[in-house]
C-alpha cells in the first residue's frame, strides 16, 4: 500500500509539465507527510554515499554532491512552506505540526554527522584553489556544521537536538496562535489586520479607534488558548540555552556571527544613532497633530484637555498631511488599482534591466486568486516564473513576503534550473472589489517585487548561494532599493491610470506624493527602530535571566522606556505578535531593514547622480548584485558597484531626518 501511495504522490514524480511547475491540481494535503518522509530517506542515502566514498574529498564529490542532494525534499518543502503560510487551513496546520520536528531532526542528522563534516572540513581547508562562488558555498556549508554544534560532545549534541526540535514546534505554534488572533481581531473590529492602518486613518469615531488599537496591540496577549506569552518565553529560554551551549553569552551574538553586523554591540550602536533623530522628529509631529486635535476640542468633537494618544496617530497624521501637502489618500487611490500597480513594478524592471514580463495561463494554481507570469531576458531566454497572490484571506498570515517554490541552480545535467517565485500579501481595503491601494501599499508591491527580482535574475551554480540566499542584514537592500522607483514620474506614467476615466495621474498629484514621502518619518522610523531594539533586547538576555519570573509585558515596557520611546508610539510589532522574530527567521535581525536601507539609499543616490535610468549603472547593479546572490561577501559586492563604502547618513537623508 505504501508503494502504491508513493506512486500516486505527485511529489514522487518528475514534473514534466511546462516549466516544471508544481502540479497543484494533483497535490492533496495527505501527500505532504509521505513525501517528506520519502524525501528524508532519499537525502539520507545521498549523504551516506558522500560519506562512504573512498575517494579523497573534493568540492565536486562533497560540496557539489550535497548541493544536488535532496531533490524530492526540495520540491515538497518549496510547496509546503508557501502553502502553509498563504493557505494555512487547519489541515495544513496539522501537517506543519507533524513535519516541523521531523525536518528539524533531519537537519541535525546532516549537520551533526561527524564523518560528513570531516570531508567538508578537508574541502574547506583547501578552498583557495576553488572559484569564488565555490569558496562561498563551501564556507556556508562548513559554518552550518559549526553553528549546529558539530564541535560539541555527544551529551551536548543530544541537548541541542532536543532544543532544535522544540524550537521548531514552538515557532509553528506562535504562527498558528497569531493567525487565530488576527481572525479574532477581524471578527471584533470588522476589518482584517491588513486594513488596520486604513481604518485608523479614516475612522472619525475616537472610541472605535481606541478599541481597534487596543485589540490590535494586544494580539497574542489575552491569557487565552492562543496567548503567545508563554510561547515567547520558552522560545527565548531555549534560544539562550542554545547560544550558551555554543559558547556565546546571548543568542544575539550566536545569531549575528555570520551576518554583516557580526555582534550585538554593533547593532545596538547603529540603532541608537537612528533612534535619537527619529524620536526628535516624532515629537515635532506630535505637536503638529495636537494643533488639529485642539481644533476638534474647540468645536466640541473631543473632550477638553485631550492629548494625542497612539490610537489618534494615523487619524491626525492624515489631517496634517492634507494640510501640509494637500494630499488625500482618497485622491490618490483611484490611480492605484492593484493590477496597474503590479504592471508598474514590471515596467520599471523592464526599463532598468532589459527584461520582459508577460502573463501566462494554463498552469494549475493553488488558489484561483493567484496569477502567473513568465520573465524573459533580452536574449529571449527564460529567467523564471513569477506568481502573485495579493488578496486577503482568513487563512493567510499577515504581512507581505516573497518566497521560492523552486530555487535557481545548475542541475546535475548542467542545465540552468530557473526559479519559480511568489509574492504574497493582503492588499486593498476590506470590501473593495476594485483593490485600490494606498501609497504605502504601492510601495509594498514594489518592495516585494524587488525581492522577486533578486530571486529571478540570479545566475549562480548552487542553491545555497543563489538569489536571496544572502546574509539576513543584506537581503532587504534590494527590496527597499526597488521602492525608489514606485513614484518616479516616468514610471507613474506607465501605470497610474484613474480607474474611472483612464487618465494618467496629473503632475500636480505626482508632486504632492513625492513631497509627502518624507512626511511622518519620525513616526515610521521610530516604530521600526523601536521594534528592532525590542528584538535585540530579547536576544541579548544572558545566562543569569530568571525565566520563571520574567514578565513579558514588564520586560517590553522597560525596554521601551530605556530606548526613549515616547508614549504616543508603540513598537511596530509588540512581543506577542512579532512574527518576524518568533516565526520567520528574523530573530536578532529585524534591524536589517534599517541596516540595508543605508545601502539602498546610498545606491539610489548613485543612480540619481548618474541618471536614474542610466543603462550602464542599471546593468552594473544587475550584474553586481541581482545576479550574484551570496556568491561573494556583501561589502565586496557593494564596493564593486559603488566604488566606495556606503555613507551611513544616506538613511537619514532619505527619510528626511537629517
Amino acid at each position: 500500500m505504501a508503494i502504491t501511495a508513493c506512486n500516486r504522490n505527485p511529489f514522487m514524480k518528475d514534473w514534466n509539465n511546462q516549466y516544471g511547475f508544481p502540479p497543484f491540481d494533483k497535490i492533496k494535503t495527505s501527500d505532504y507527510i509521505l513525501a517528506i518522509k520519502a524525501g528524508i530517506k532519499q537525502q539520507d542515502k545521498e549523504i551516506k554515499a558522500i560519506v562512504d566514498t573512498q575517494e579523497a574529498a573534493t568540492f565536486d564529490n562533497t560540496i557539489g554532491a550535497y548541493e544536488l542532494s535532496g531533490e524530492t525534499l526540495a520540491k515538497v518543502c518549496g510547496v509546503l512552506y508557501n502553502i502553509s503560510e498563504s493557505d494555512a487551513t487547519s489541515q495544513m496546520q496539522k501537517v506543519m505540526e507533524q513535519v516541523t520536528p521531523m525536518l528539524a531532526e533531519h537537519n541535525d542528522n546532516i549537520f551533526m554527522n561527524k564523518a560528513f563534516f570531516e570531508k567538508v572540513k578537508t574541502v574547506f581547508a583547501a578552498s583557495e584553489s576553488l572559484t569564488r562562488e565555490q569558496q562561498m558555498v563551501t564556507k556556508k556549508i562548513y559554518n552550518k556544521f559549526v553553528f549546529n554544534g558539530i564541535g560539541l560532545n555527544d551529551a551536548d549534541q543530544a541537548k541541542l537536538r532536543e532544543i532544535n526540535k522544540r524550537l521548531a514546534v514552538l515557532s509553528q505554534q506562535f504562527g498558528n496562535n497569531l493567525l487565530a488572533e488576527n481572525n479574532a481581531f477581524e471578527k471584533e473590529i470588522g476589518v482584517p489586520v491588513s486594513s488596520y492602518p486604513t481604518f485608523m486613518t479614516s475612522c472619525d469615531d475616537r472610541a472605535k479607534r481606541e478599541a481597534a488599537f487596543k485589540a490590535y496591540s494586544s494580539r497574542g496577549n489575552h491569557n487565552n488558548q492562543t496567548d503567545n506569552k508563554s510561547v515567547v518565553l520558552e522560545i527565548m529560554k531555549l534560544r539562550t540555552q542554545k547560544a550558551q551551549l555554543m559558547g556565546f553569552e546571548c543568542s544575539a551574538d550566536f545569531i549575528l556571527q555570520d551576518k554583516m553586523a557580526q555582534n550585538h554591540q554593533t547593532v545596538d550602536s547603529f540603532l541608537v544613532k537612528i533612534m535619537g533623530p527619529a524620536v526628535a522628529k516624532a515629537k515635532e509631529e506630535v505637536k503638529d497633530m495636537q494643533a488639529f486635535m485642539d481644533q476638534d476640542i474647540a468645536s466640541g468633537k473631543v473632550a477638553a484637555g485631550t492629548k494625542i494618544q497612539p490610537w489618534d496617530w494615523f487619524y491626525y497624521a492624515e489631517k496634517v498631511r492634507k494640510a501640509k501637502y494637500s494630499l488625500d489618500e482618497n485622491e490618490t487611490k483611484p490611480y492605484f488599482k492593484l493590477s496597474n500597480v503590479r504592471n508598474g513594478a514590471f515596467k520599471a524592471a523592464e526599463r532598468l534591466y532589459g527584461i520582459h514580463i508577460e502573463k501566462i495561463g494554463g498552469l494549475p494554481l493553488y488558489n484561483p486568486e493567484v496569477e502567473t507570469f513568465k520573465v524573459i531576458d533580452a536574449d529571449g531566454s527564460l529567467l523564471g516564473i513569477f506568481m502573485t497572490d495579493y488578496l486577503p484571506r482568513s487563512v493567510k498570515r499577515g504581512g507581505a513576503w516573497m518566497n521560492n517554490f523552486r530555487d535557481q541552480y545548475i542541475g546535475a545535467d548542467g542545465k540552468d534550473v530557473r526559479p519559480i517565485i511568489v509574492n504574497v500579501g493582503s492588499l486593498g481595503a476590506a470590501g473593495d472589489s476594485l483593490h485600490l491601494l494606498t501609497v504605502d501599499e504601492v510601495q509594498t508591491v514594489f518592495h516585494e517585487f524587488g525581492h522577486a527580482l533578486h530571486g529571478l535574475l540570479t545566475k549562480c551554480h548552487y542553491r545555497d548561494v543563489s538569489g536571496t540566499n544572502v546574509a539576513r542584514d543584506f537581503v532587504e537592500c534590494f527590496s527597499q532599493f526597488n521602492e525608489n522607483w514606485a513614484f518616479q514620474p516616468e514610471i507613474l506614467a506607465t501605470y497610474a491610470f484613474n480607474y474611472k476615466t483612464g487618465k494618467v495621474i496629473p503632475d500636480s498629484l505626482v508632486s504632492k506624493i513625492n513631497n509627502s514621502l518624507v512626511f511622518n518619518q519620525g513616526f515610521a522610523t521610530t516604530e521600526l527602530c523601536a521594534a528592532s531594539i525590542l528584538d535585540m533586547k530579547w536576544h541579548e538576555l544572558g545566562p543569569d535571566t530568571d525565566w520563571d519570573h520574567l514578565n513579558v509585558a514588564a520586560f517590553e515596557s522597560k525596554a521601551c522606556m530605556e530606548m526613549g520611546l515616547i508614549g504616543e508610539i508603540i513598537p511596530r510589532y509588540r512581543t506577542t505578535y512579532f512574527n518576524h522574530i518568533f516565526n520567520s527567521d528574523y530573530q536578532a535581525g529585524y534591524y536589517s531593514y534599517l541596516w540595508a536601507e543605508v545601502l539602498d539609499k546610498d545606491a539610489f543616490e548613485y543612480f540619481q547622480q548618474k541618471g536614474i535610468f542610466n543603462p550602464d549603472v542599471a546593468k552594473l547593479f544587475r550584474k553586481t548584485f541581482l545576479e550574484k546572490g551570496g556568491s561573494e561577501e556583501p561589502m565586496t559586492l557593494y564596493r564593486q558597484f559603488r566604488g566606495a563604502d556606503p555613507d551611513p547618513a544616506a538613511l537619514l537623508r532619505g527619510r528626511g531626518l537629517e
